[in-house]
């Protein structure tokens, strides 16, 4: 099969599972994992191998890209200390603690020469970068704290990058070359800052470029060239081209955004990366599905259980360890959040492509790449299944639970009123016998207060919710003026000028409307 046909049924295939999941309420990645190991079972096409080169140069740029760009750089410094200690020590600490479950277990177990303290330390160093894509969309949906989701998004921008470069050192070190703990520290400073320095230097040129021009379709291409150009110039001199992005990324999204982008380039630019995001996310977690081969994962069942145990126990010792310090120094950070966040620690794609480029005489290759694709399969369906109920138990979605019963509140109240404006038709049409609509009327109308009284009921108990009602209503209201905007620019009633300088009004109040939420 060609390659352009299987990226058709890829497409087919997440569009499929994006429709059904918006009946069933699965969660989109978990959803299209699953369809990737169905296709893959009964072998329905062939589609291309998840290589470290398909995901660098494809996929890897634009995730990292899109998320940088959304990430708001305030609110990243202030939480600096806490993700830039979960992605530096945090990894080294979780490479070590998985390294000192899995190998004694080994050995106890008389795998010795199977599975050493060598593999066990491999599988750390690919195993440790977090992917939390399918977290941080449940977030969005259970309203939970802005900060948290920055921290899981932050730490996962940042130790995408350190994962990558450790599992560099790692590798030459249990290869035998002469590594000093010195020089591993050098070495690790000058591939991340030097790709920080390529990042930030790429990512200023096009802020300035976009500056000066004001074309969306030209803004959008060097934003492009931004997330794919930095990424390439990093990793061809030997740096990190995963830092390099997310350097541009944030710089672009903080920086040219919001002063060289008018309002509707902006819209049009994030709308254009959020399309990129998601078609990425779609085929990256499709085609994780079509790597696992189930055969394999069942006849190593004990191990990846250990594995994902020992990862699950790495990340709380790194989170729990993390989040007591920052509370020992003041840092408001609830108990219940170390959980969401030792939890939502996902793996993905980057661990199974950093497996898969072992060497092939790589000792125990097989059995580590194995391991490595039973404890992705395992984060994302345990981890990302039970991660809302998980929420609602901690306490942490209890906004979109009150959100919910409002939005259906509201619901009964418009259906009662919709009820009550069809019987007044039918009465002044005469379809009806008139105490047939009496009777029925009266029963709309009981509902109808109801209904009122659970609205403002609620609105008086939660003073959230009527914030938020008044920013959905604004922004109601500003799509309607753009939308009749548009009509009258098509039907000649205004010229070109004059519709320009409104669209950039109201673009400029729906941006202000968005940054609000």
């Amino acid at each position: 099969m060609h390659l352009e046909s299987s990226f058709v049924l890829l497409f087919i295939s997440a569009t499929t599972v994006a429709l059904l999941t918006r009946r069933w309420g699965i969660p989109y990645t978990v959803a299209l994992v699953l369809a990737g190991l169905l296709l893959g079972a009964i072998g329905a096409f062939q589609p291309p191998h998840l290589t470290k080169s398909l995901l660098f140069s494809v996929f890897l740029p634009g995730l990292l890209f899109e998320a940088a760009f959304h990430l708001e750089f305030r609110e990243f410094w202030r939480n600096r200390l806490a993700i830039t200690s979960l992605a530096v020590p945090g990894v080294v600490v979780s490479i070590a603690a998985i390294t000192l479950v899995l190998a004694p277990v080994a050995a106890l177990a008389g795998a010795r020469d199977v599975f050493n303290w060598r593999d066990a330390m491999v599988f750390g160093a690919v195993i440790t970068a977090t992917d939390p894509i399918a977290v941080v969309a449940l977030f969005k949906q259970l309203g939970v704290p802005h900060r948290l989701a920055t921290l899981i998004e932050g730490e996962s921008l940042l130790n995408d990058g350190t994962s990558v470069v450790f599992f560099t050192l790692v590798l030459g070190l249990v290869m035998g070359e002469p590594l000093s703990g010195a020089r591993l520290g050098l070495e690790f400073l000058q591939v991340v800052g030097i790709g920080a320095f390529i990042g930030a230097g790429i990512g200023l040129l096009v802020s300035h470029v976009i500056q000066r021009v004001d074309d969306a379709m030209i803004e959008i291409t060097l934003t492009t060239i931004a997330a794919y150009g930095s990424f390439v110039l990093a990793e061809e001199l030997g740096y990190s081209g995963v830092i390099a992005t997310v350097v541009a990324g944030m710089l672009c999204g903080n920086y040219a955004a919001r002063v060289g982008m008018s309002p509707s380039t902006r819209i049009a630019v994030e709308t254009f990366w959020e399309y990129v995001a998601f078609a990425l996310n779609s085929i990256v977690f499709l085609l994780i599905g079509f790597e696992v081969r189930l055969v394999n994962l069942v006849a190593h069942v004990p191990g990846i259980l250990l594995a994902w145990v020992a990862t699950m126990v790495a990340r709380a010792v790194v989170v729990f360890g993390v989040t007591t310090v920052l509370r020992a120094r003041g840092d408001r950070m609830p108990l219940a959040w170390s959980t969401v966040l030792t939890w939502g620690g996902l793996r993905g794609g980057l661990s199974m492509v950093l497996v898969l480029s072992l060497p092939p005489a790589f000792p125990h290759r097989e059995l580590i790449v194995t391991l490595t694709f039973g404890v992705v399969l395992l984060s994302i369906l345990v981890n990302g299944v039970t991660m809302g109920p998980l929420l609602h138990r901690l306490g942490v979605g209890r906004t979109h639970q009150a959100r919910a019963a409002y939005d259906q509140a509201r619901a009964r109240l418009q259906i009662a009123n919709a009820a009550l404006a069809e019987l007044e038709r039918m009465s002044i049409t005469g379809q009806a016998p008139p105490e047939v609509l009496q009777t029925l009327r009266d029963r709309y109308d009981a509902r109808r207060r109801q209904s009122e009284d659970a609205v403002r009921a609620m609105e008086g108990d939660i003073g959230e919710l009527r914030v938020q009602e008044l920013a959905r209503v604004r922004r109601h209201l500003l799509l309607l003026e753009k939308e009749r905007l548009i009509r009258s620019q098509r039907e000649g009633l205004i010229g070109a000028t004059a519709y320009a300088e409104l669209m950039a009004e109201i673009d400029d109040q729906l941006l202000n409307e968005d940054t609000r939420e």
